[in-house]
């Protein structure tokens, strides 16, 4: 059975329209949908979030087969997506809700996500950005981000195309 042997997380890492777009490439992510993580709105609007600081991230629900793709390994292709240094911000998208973060909701994952973190610490001289928490909420996003980037194959995205092409191609490490 499928979903017994999936596993979630929940990765903010700047707009969630190429976010979602990178895992979908990913062999071994079996769903994603973007939403609202972690703020203090219940239910918000994008223009909420946008706006009327909620707090809110936007964040990307990935769910994924451990057989395939390793929690450790799912991270590692996240950290190429996102600058780990940045505060509130990734590529042209700039506030609190362009934040990155990895949201857990099994308290196992978080020593797996505290020692991902600080092997990816050590490639950096500047402190790291990325929050790491429980999950706290997390809002489903209009249907219209859904999937935004497919439905709109020119839209803005800030993760350069050939990302999603070595997305495509990755394998787990033996």
């Amino acid at each position: 059975m499928e979903e017994e042997r999936t596993r979630e997380i929940y990765l903010a890492g700047g707009c969630f329209w190429g976010t979602q777009r990178y895992f979908d490439c990913l062999p071994g992510v079996v769903r994603t949908e973007v939403g609202y993580a972690n703020g203090r709105t219940a239910n918000p609007t994008y223009e909420q979030v946008k706006h009327e600081n909620t707090g809110h991230a936007e964040t990307v629900h990935v769910t994924y087969d451990p057989e395939r793709i390793p929690l450790t390994e799912l991270l590692e292709q996240y950290y190429k997506v996102i600058d780990p240094t940045l505060v509130n911000r990734q590529g042209g998208d700039v506030g609190v809700q362009y934040r990155t973060g990895i949201y857990y909701t099994d308290p196992d994952d978080q020593p797996v996500i505290a020692a991902s973190l600080a092997g990816l610490q050590k490639q950096y001289d500047k402190p790291l950005a990325v929050e790491m928490r429980p999950l706290d909420n997390f809002y489903t996003a209009e249907e219209y981000h859904q999937k935004y980037l497919e439905k709109n194959p020119n839209g803005y995205c800030h993760i350069a195309p050939a990302m999603f092409a070595a997305a495509r191609q990755w394998k787990r490490k033996p």
